[in-house]
């Protein structure tokens, strides 16, 4: 993450049946777990919607089909002790594989190789506030 630099990024809820595809993150400065959905950068010269289709494909090797955008936040955060800001477009979409749909975790590898777990969470875990759901201002988007 630049110092003073805002990045912007493209995440896909990916909806079901009141549950969204999410990964778990910890920050242990905070010593708190959050989700937040499947996504990443937008590099130049690559529309938003085009950067969540490639992340999904690069992470999860699924592809994500009719993908709408539901809205843009700005998150403004902190995490690991470093400032962040991000301006999120909010898509939805489906995952051509249906399959996807019955599994509880999905394995997916970042840009260096590690892997991690995506996962299935219901909207009432995160309206119950078990766990924050980033950004910040996504759940009000979400259940509008």
């Amino acid at each position: 993450m630049k110092v003073g630099y805002i990045r912007p990024i493209a995440i896909c809820v990916c909806s079901n049946a009141g549950r969204i595809l999410v990964f778990e993150g910890n920050d242990s400065v905070k010593n708190q777990t959050f989700y937040r959905p499947l996504g990443g950068g937008i590099e130049f010269q690559e529309f938003s919607q085009q950067a969540v289709v490639r992340e999904f494909q690069e992470e999860l090797k699924v592809t994500i089909l009719n993908p709408r955008l539901l809205g843009t936040l700005e998150n403004i955060f902190t995490y690991m002790a470093h400032d962040g800001h991000e301006l999120v477009f909010v898509y939805d979409g489906e995952l051509a594989n249906p399959e996807l749909y019955q599994q509880e975790e999905i394995i997916g590898y970042e840009d260096d190789g590690s892997p991690f777990k995506a996962m299935w969470k219901s909207l009432e875990f995160f309206q119950s506030g078990q766990a924050p759901l980033y950004p910040t201002g996504l759940l009000d988007l979400l259940l509008k």
